[in-house]
């Protein structure tokens, strides 16, 4: 087995094979790479950025514990995002002065408009100008703030949709809810936003 090292551009079950194989540096090449995106999941649901890190730690390790497991059902990022939705969520019921499930929200009608808005931030050139950046500081602060006021039911599959980017199938799998559950709810969260 090659080590991750050897291969060029190894995607995600070529290293969990090697992870399996012993290279513990092929976990950490996946945890640089999913590590943002479960953080964003996580933060979602707990709103608190401490929090946030403990549960993603705690994922990661429960994600390695049990990588021999990984049988390919899903895509490995969904897998991973689907254990750090859970830690969450577990961390949520440990500590009682949160709210302790996701509120149910009213259906809505599917808007035509179904494409992901994305991380307005990320298509921002780049730059090291110190207004530059107090400005996407300022920015940032502002979308993290619109979005950790919406619903819970709904503010978790707004990040997971329009700044992560997966599709509605991928999220309705991490959440353990009909595609079309996911939709209503993605849309719902967009002109809460809005609004």
């Amino acid at each position: 087995m090659e080590t991750v090292q050897e291969l060029a551009e190894p995607d995600d079950l070529a290293l969990i094979e090697c992870v399996n194989a012993g290279d513990r540096s092929a976990f950490d090449t996946l945890m640089r790479r999913h590590n943002r995106q479960l953080y964003r999941a996580v933060r979602s649901i707990l709103r608190d950025d401490s929090e946030a890190e403990d549960a993603v730690q705690e994922a990661w390790w429960k994600a390695y514990c049990h990588l021999k497991e990984f049988r390919a059902d899903a895509q490995p990022a969904t897998w991973l995002t689907r254990i750090a939705v859970n830690e969450a969520l577990m961390h949520l019921r440990r500590n009682r002065t949160r709210d302790a499930h996701l509120e149910p929200v009213p259906l809505a009608p599917p808007d035509a408009d179904d494409k992901p808005v994305g991380d307005a931030l990320a298509a921002l050139p780049e730059t090291n100008h110190p207004d530059e950046l107090t400005w996407r500081a300022e920015v940032r602060r502002l979308i993290e703030s619109g979005i950790d006021g919406l619903p819970p039911a709904l503010r978790t599959i707004f990040m997971l949709r329009a700044v992560e980017g997966m599709s509605m199938a991928e999220i309705g799998a991490v959440l353990d809810l009909p595609e079309s559950t996911v939709r209503v709810r993605y849309m719902r969260a967009r002109r809460q936003l809005h609004a």
